[in-house]
């Protein structure tokens, strides 16, 4: 009978998305021998190669990539079994893993995170910010229990709960703060910055000017809104943020926010976790807290915008 150990699963889980003994052992914390030796000990018993050793990279053989899929269900399973005796318990408590896209994280996460210590005081939270696709593998694999994107996402395997609908604006120059604002056919055609590729809120942009997003772009497309904010203010165009992010990123740019007639382009922000969590119950109580969170910011957002000029508010356009 051959004797596999959780920790060798997880020590060649990790080899398989990292490709590398270096960046493997590292996030597992251990040695790079130490890791190595484990790997080779269970090929040996199980009589066969699961990584092909390349001189710069290594690779999943057929029977590796076989493997990783069978055992990733287990590592899964064994999580499962930790979540469901916390969901046992009177509270959530413990550590609570919350993934979140980067549109979002900056400008939400200070309010989510004091308010969830003040809900839930026995929470130890941790988050990871990225892409979408990114959340729902990890949310998949068992390394994250929820995460906070832009809905839907439409994946069977999720659950998705809606917290909150939020417009986009247009930030331009503040020299153009008197024009009018452009219909999505006449913005189509101006110089417009956006997200590189991988981010959802891009998508919706293109979605609402009408553009192919395999058309082939000449501008500068950036890793966060913040660039994209300090460009406009530097003359090179216009974008679209998201209306949570005008306080923060517009802020120390010149340039002018103008707010779209009906209908407004918006995206729908959710919370998703997988159907299957035991935790599903405590995971709809941190989304009401979310909501929450995200309303009290709306509120002060909508404070800010009926402040005077000479108060030093955004300068906006209806």
């Amino acid at each position: 009978m051959i004797n596999i150990t959780f920790k060798q699963l997880r020590y060649v889980d990790a080899l398989a998305r990292h490709g590398h003994f270096g960046r493997a052992a590292e996030a597992c914390a251990i040695s790079q021998p130490a890791l190595s030796m484990q790997i080779r000990e269970l090929e040996e018993g199980l009589g066969t190669l699961l990584f092909e050793r390349g001189a710069r990279q290594v690779r999943l053989t057929s029977f590796g990539e076989a493997f990783v899929t069978r055992s990733r269900d287990i590592l899964r399973a064994v999580d499962e079994l930790g979540d469901l005796a916390r969901a046992a318990r009177a509270g959530l408590v413990g550590r609570l893993r919350i993934g979140i896209i980067p549109t979002v994280a900056p400008y939400l996460l200070p309010a989510v995170i004091g308010d969830l210590a003040r809900s839930h005081g026995g929470l130890e939270i941790s988050v990871r910010e990225t892409q979408t696709p990114r959340l729902i593998q990890e949310l998949t694999d068992g390394k994250l229990d929820t995460a906070i994107v832009a809905l839907p996402v439409s994946e069977p395997s999720m659950a998705e709960v809606a917290l909150f609908r939020e417009d986009f604006v247009l930030v331009r120059p503040a020299a153009d703060a008197g024009e009018p604002v452009p219909s999505p056919e006449v913005l189509r055609e101006m110089r417009l910055l956006l997200l590189e590729e991988g981010h959802c809120f891009r998508d919706q942009a293109l979605s609402f000017c009408g553009v192919n997003a395999a058309r082939p772009r000449e501008l500068l497309d950036g890793s966060t809104l913040s660039t994209l904010v300090q460009m406009v203010g530097a003359g090179v165009g216009v974008t679209l943020i998201p209306d949570m992010a005008v306080a923060v990123e517009t802020r120390s740019a010149p340039v002018a926010v103008a707010r779209f007639g009906e209908p407004r382009p918006s995206r729908t922000i959710g919370m998703i976790w997988r159907a299957t969590s035991p935790l599903a119950r405590q995971l709809g109580e941190i989304a009401a807290v979310v909501r929450q969170s995200a309303e009290t910011m709306r509120r002060i957002h909508a404070g800010l915008r009926d402040v005077g000029p000479e108060q030093g508010s955004l300068r906006t356009a209806p």
